[in-house]
């Protein structure tokens, strides 16, 4: 599996470190040190993915995170201190698609990364499916695309991933682990407390009142469905 990735850390020994990891796993590497730096880069440059720590000095990892996930769906691996939950959980409402926490082995952040890279070459393998439709909700597999009631619904991809998985079995219970399972690829999941963020991201985007979903709706103690409404 070949990628370019872009790193964003102002800390060089963990940003050579990282680096040098890719690097020897066959990975093309770009490093910068703050956020002003990577947003000019992964908007004149093309990578697959982006490496991208939250404490940056000009403009902050969360600011770098939403302001471009505003304007491209480059998937985003999150670096968090490992106190940082509330961080964590605000990156994953932005759009970030997963996060490692500091201290982490390098050997697990390479995973991550082949796991994300992993999936988004399967949902680029998968554009030849068709769409799926129940209810006001539908769903195009070709063109990554979703309206509800005719109206487009812009989605990140973990978001358009979880949709599909729960649109593929209607009225199924997916459990968290599952869900985890399928939007990393992996069977490691880490916390699986971050399927609850990407849940409460997409009920946001395709409930009427995201404080009472009739669409997507929890299964208590059991994980989540989609319902045709």
């Amino acid at each position: 599996m070949k990628g370019r990735i872009l790193v964003v850390d102002d800390e060089p020994a963990i940003a050579d470190s990282v680096g040098y990891a890719l690097v020897e796993e066959g990975f093309d590497v770009d490093v910068v040190g703050d956020g002003v730096t990577a947003l000019d880069a992964a908007r004149g440059q093309m990578y697959d993915l982006m490496i991208l720590d939250l404490l940056l000095p000009q403009l902050p990892g969360l600011e770098v995170c939403r302001t471009l996930r505003a304007e491209s769906d480059l998937p985003i691996l999150m670096l968090t201190a490992k106190d940082a939950e509330v961080d964590r959980v605000r990156g994953l409402e932005l759009g970030a698609d997963d996060y490692v926490t500091k201290p982490f082995s390098l050997a697990e952040l390479v995973s991550r990364v082949r796991a994300i890279l992993r999936r988004r070459e399967l949902d680029r393998n998968s554009r030849s499916t068709t769409t799926r439709a129940f209810g006001g909700l539908r769903i195009d597999l070709t063109m990554h695309a979703v309206e509800i009631d005719g109206k487009p619904i812009h989605l990140t991809p973990s978001e358009f991933r979880l949709l599909a998985l729960l649109a593929a079995t209607p009225g199924r219970v997916r459990t968290r682990r599952e869900i985890m399972q399928h939007l990393w690829q992996s069977s490691y999941v880490g916390d699986e407390r971050a399927c609850d963020v990407h849940v409460s991201n997409l009920r946001r985007k395709i409930e009427p009142d995201p404080a009472k979903p009739t669409r997507l709706v929890t299964v208590r103690g059991v994980g989540y469905r989609l319902l045709a409404v």
